[in-house]
């Protein structure tokens, strides 16, 4: 038994809505391929700003995913989330018995760090131009964060689902899959739909250009001549269940969740603290009962600023020695900074290497900055042969989100 007794949890379902592949197949190539997402905003006017590149969803058709919900009641990372969910149930194995969803006691736990702010973006807008009295009341309506949870329970009809938002920013994909693992391995509840969902927004990106961290064209996490980060967007949803679950229903076992670490050390509102990201790596590894020599990947938060790129880094080190610390890159450099869906596509990153045997690489890389001292896996991904994964999350005001992964193992069957 890893960690705390209870039952052992599982990954069964992936649902990814990147801009570098709608589904888990097309997210699997795009992370082998290097695939970058970086273009031009369409999102909103950039007019005024002299860097206005991001990682856009392109091709996006919800109506091909949200079967029971009126699309027009649902903001676009509310699409995001209940897509994503709807290709992770299907990936799951429960497409054609989805009625039986229905009384499944369940959790739904979706990270995010704007909820809906392209609607409020919009709404404001409106008011500015044309008087409060104008203002679209459809899309006022879509505004509320809890929608992002509140909307799947909806579209598969779940009547004992609790369904949970969680706000913790860029970690907060993390802490929903932290939340959904408790649940499942308490006895709370026997399925888990967790991840994160954010869409672009002109509120987010602003902020961060003010703070002087958007990148003019490209991501690159680690390399000595970084420039800061691409905003993103996008959702990732993992089905969860106990380990007992997926066997008696003959499902294909992604990954073991085999534990997570959270803490908020609220030192500073934007920089991280790396004595504290070192303790939360810690804390993850003493709940999965793994040694940091037996972790064969770390998916690094990796936003590519100066900063929190040589925090992070020098965290790892702290925790894994200075020698040969694990290979570590960012899907960020393709994907962008997805905000809350960051950590929840980053995991399903991780299952995809367990599964696959491979690591993704950090793109548009070339000279690695000597103060990070990481093996990023520049530009190509590699094949390995891993049994733990470690992914990072790290968020503004201190909060910091560590899940570990395990392989599934042939002999469970």
């Amino acid at each position: 038994m890893r960690g705390e007794p209870g039952r052992r949890v599982v990954v069964t379902g992936l649902g990814a809505v990147s801009g570098i592949g709608i589904g888990a197949a097309e997210f699997l190539a795009g992370l082998r391929a290097g695939k970058s997402a970086a273009g031009p905003i369409t999102a909103f006017d950039t007019e005024g700003f002299d860097r206005s590149t991001a990682c856009e969803v392109k091709d996006f058709e919800p109506d091909r995913w949200i079967r029971n919900l009126d699309v027009r009641t649902l903001g676009r990372a509310s699409r995001f989330s209940v897509a994503a969910a709807r290709m992770a149930v299907a990936d799951a194995g429960f497409a054609e018995s989805e009625s039986a969803l229905r009384d499944i006691p369940c959790l739904i736990s979706v990270g995010t760090t704007d909820g809906e702010s392209r609607d409020l973006d919009h709404l404001v807008e409106e008011e500015v131009d044309l008087g409060p009295e104008r203002m679209d009341p459809t899309v006022a309506r879509r505004v509320p964060a809890g929608r992002l949870s509140s909307a799947i329970a909806q579209e598969f009809g779940l009547t004992r689902a609790e369904a949970v938002t969680l706000p913790t920013a860029c970690a907060a994909g993390n802490y929903a899959i932290g939340y959904g693992f408790d649940a499942i391995r308490a006895g709370d509840v026997d399925l888990a739909l967790c991840g994160g969902a954010d869409a672009l927004c002109r509120k987010t990106f602003t902020g961060f250009y003010r703070l002087g961290t958007i990148a003019p064209e490209r991501c690159r996490p680690f390399d000595k001549d970084r420039k800061g980060i691409l905003t993103g967007e996008g959702a990732g949803i993992l089905v969860l269940e106990s380990l007992e679950s997926a066997l008696a229903r003959g499902a294909r076992i992604y990954a073991e969740v085999l534990g997570y670490g959270l803490n908020c050390d609220a030192d500073h509102p934007v920089a991280p603290n790396q004595d504290s990201v070192a303790r939360c790596m810690r804390l993850a590894l003493d709940n999965a009962n793994v040694k940091p020599d037996e972790v064969d990947f770390i998916s690094a938060h990796g936003t590519g600023t100066k900063a929190n790129d040589i925090t992070e880094a020098r965290a790892i080190r702290q925790v894994f020695g200075d020698a040969a610390p694990p290979r570590t890159v960012s899907i960020k450099s393709m994907i962008g900074h997805s905000m809350g869906a960051a950590g929840a596509l980053a995991s399903i990153a991780c299952a995809l290497a367990l599964t696959e045997g491979f690591i993704p690489p950090t793109i548009n890389h070339q000279e690695t900055d000597p103060e990070c001292g990481l093996d990023c896996v520049p530009n190509q991904a590699v094949d390995a042969d891993l049994k733990v994964v470690q992914n990072n999350g790290l968020a503004f005001g201190g909060n910091n989100a560590v899940v570990i992964f395990g392989k599934s193992r042939a002999d469970w069957a």
